[in-house]
């Protein structure tokens, strides 16, 4: 799985931050799937400082790069990821609420269903909807993740990047949301950027008002959402419809590759049997996108960040165990 360069990386940043660095991680606990190969060189980074030498670092060695969030949105094949896989924990999991403005400052590494269940209970409103996310914040600002109607470009004002590459790596810099470009599960963020903190703007509500609101999302997501190992919606939704409709009048419903299958309840839920592989969910996102195609004439494109699959999906999925993937939810 290693490489000499990536070997002697691990070895750097085993000396810069002790305790910090797992070499081939198995990316199973890193992801809502639980399945995937290792990845080469994995590390937990806790704060500014150490974001800074990590960055000095892989700005030097050129590693393929994947900063991971919660993991929710990404499958790494079985063969696994030839490269660096960044965490944020520590002071990245950082949340303050300030009810009187409405205004939340959340760490990269913060929770979405954490943020949207405190800024509830102190009585701000407009960020329930992240409770139906397993994301983090970082994650939501990169995808500008959204669901019951609203998404992070409704409520967010400004977040701050660290490159890890390039000629200001490891410097931050706080950018307003509308610099980021965000659309449709998209911004204008870099494989090696990372999100390191957004402040999040709502309004003031009474907080049994706003535990209501979570509730019935809950409840919702509950009621027409699977549980279970999977990563959420596999596909985007094409511009006046609906992947899931298109998928199941694609007749995809229950079909299944291996240990991996489209489910009953929700049909852009792909899940995975215990003992299922990466493989199993990849070929299944493949044929359901070629069935999808042959039966209604669109092409569906994968929301699910797929890494070190020999045969990419999509222009948007990345082909090989080499490339520099850019991160996840």
């Amino acid at each position: 799985m290693r490489t000499t360069g990536l070997d002697e990386l691990a070895a750097a940043l085993e000396a810069q931050l002790p305790g910090r660095v797992t070499r081939d991680q198995p990316v199973a606990e890193l992801t809502t799937y639980r399945l995937g190969g290792p990845v080469g060189v994995a590390v937990r980074v806790g704060d500014d400082d150490e974001l800074d030498a990590l960055a000095q670092l892989v700005r030097d060695a050129d590693p393929p790069v994947l900063v991971v969030g919660r993991g929710s949105n990404l499958l790494v094949a079985d063969a696994g990821f030839a490269g660096l896989a960044v965490v944020l924990t520590g002071a990245f999991e950082d949340l303050t609420v300030e009810p009187a403005s409405g205004t939340v400052d959340a760490g990269g590494a913060v929770a979405l269903p954490v943020l949207a269940r405190r800024a509830a209970a102190a009585g701000v409103t407009g960020l329930e909807f992240f409770v139906g996310i397993p994301g983090s914040v970082g994650g939501a600002v990169r995808m500008n993740a959204g669901g019951h109607g609203a998404a992070t470009s409704d409520v967010l004002a400004r977040a701050w990047i660290v490159a890890l590459t390039g000629p200001h790596a490891g410097a931050p810099e706080v950018r307003d949301a509308a610099t980021l470009d965000l659309g449709y599960r998209r911004s204008n963020l870099g494989p090696s950027d990372v999100v390191t903190r957004a402040e999040l703007r709502g309004s003031t509500d009474a907080p049994d008002a706003c535990a209501r609101r979570i509730d019935e999302i809950v409840r919702w997501r509950r009621e027409h959402q699977p549980g279970g190992a999977n990563a959420g919606s596999v596909f985007r939704n094409p511009t006046g419809d609906s992947a899931g409709r298109l998928i199941d009048e694609a007749g995809c419903k229950g079909l299944r590759v291996g240990g991996a299958f489209v489910s009953s309840k929700h049909a852009n839920f792909f899940q995975a049997d215990p003992g299922a592989t990466a493989d199993d969910v990849h070929r299944l996102v493949r044929e359901v996108r070629r069935r999808v195609a042959d039966r209604t004439g669109v092409c569906l494109e994968p929301e699910l960040q797929m890494v070190g699959f020999d045969a990419p999906t999509t222009g948007g999925v990345t082909g090989g165990a080499t490339g520099s993937p850019g991160s996840s939810t």
